[in-house]
């Protein structure tokens, strides 16, 4: 069967029709991620913040895979149910900013001169510092919480989804069809919005994948510092948290949380990488 495809030359066109493996392997694990953040109940033998009192600190079991924490609960059923709230970290806390950044980059990207200037000043002012840093101190000045995480975040992540989109657009808006729009009347906005934007954003969408991972590690980061999502909340940075102070002796705690979210944050890196390998390919 291949000899004959070969022959008659079809071949290079189901290589060339292939999906990276990265892609099918990140959309694999995003898929079982999203799936378990749906129906944590159908996956979760127990509830997540359920006290038992007679099997505190229990190593793992048949009855518990994952053993169990100070407060007798299914370290198994809390890191499942905190997909729940760590997939909603890494879509809410990017969303924002990738729409947000998207608009932005693509009226500074176009407009160029003094909104391109003023512009500039802005990254040069939110590069300075390190982002974690900026959404600390925001989220310290807001108080803690999901919510205000969101907005610091938001706050601060627009200026990255911006400057490439910004960037793809001044390369686009010098080609010839761009060129034409113009000549035959379109308005700015139509010739960003409905030709040069579509064929700009590709950078930000693979980014936009690996942001939701940064973002993982970012709402996981502010649980463990006790300023993202709040006990007795099931969120994997806060169960890390709950562990680090038994991790000589009941490491269960804080370890499979840690692997839940690696696994997590692998997903979105290998789907933004499958992303821009099928992108490149299709230019």
């Amino acid at each position: 069967m291949s000899v004959a495809v070969e022959k008659i030359g079809l071949y290079p066109r189901f290589r060339r029709l292939a999906l990276p493996r990265t892609l099918i392997s990140g959309a694999i694990i995003i898929g079982v991620s999203l799936l378990i953040a749906f129906f944590p109940a159908l996956f979760a033998p127990y509830d997540p913040i359920a006290f038992d009192y007679k099997a505190l600190l229990k190593g793992p079991t048949l009855a518990h895979p994952f053993g169990t924490d100070s407060f007798g609960r299914d370290v198994l059923s809390r890191v499942i149910h905190a997909y729940t709230i760590d997939m909603q970290i890494a879509v809410f806390a990017t969303v924002g900013p990738f729409i947000f950044g998207t608009i932005v980059g693509a009226y500074v990207g176009y407009a160029g001169g003094l909104a391109e200037a003023i512009f500039g000043r802005v990254v040069d002012a939110v590069i300075t510092f390190p982002f974690l840093v900026l959404v600390i101190a925001i989220v310290s000045v807001l108080g803690p919480g999901l919510g205000n995480m969101y907005v610091a975040v938001g706050i601060v992540g627009w200026v990255f989804y911006a400057r490439l989109v910004a960037a793809e657009v001044k390369v686009q808006k010098r080609l010839d069809y761009a060129d034409a729009g113009r000549v035959m009347g379109y308005t700015p906005m139509r010739i960003v919005f409905r030709h040069l934007l579509p064929n700009a954003i590709t950078p930000a969408i693979v980014y936009w994948m690996t942001d939701m991972a940064l973002a993982i590690l970012l709402g996981s980061s502010l649980g463990y510092l006790g300023l993202g999502a709040q006990p007795p909340a099931a969120e994997w940075g806060v169960q890390i948290a709950d562990g680090k102070n038994f991790m000589s002796t009941a490491w269960w705690i804080s370890v499979f949380p840690g692997i839940a979210i690696v696994i997590t944050g692998l997903g979105f890196s290998l789907l933004g990488d499958g992303l821009a390998q099928l992108m490149r390919v299709r230019r």
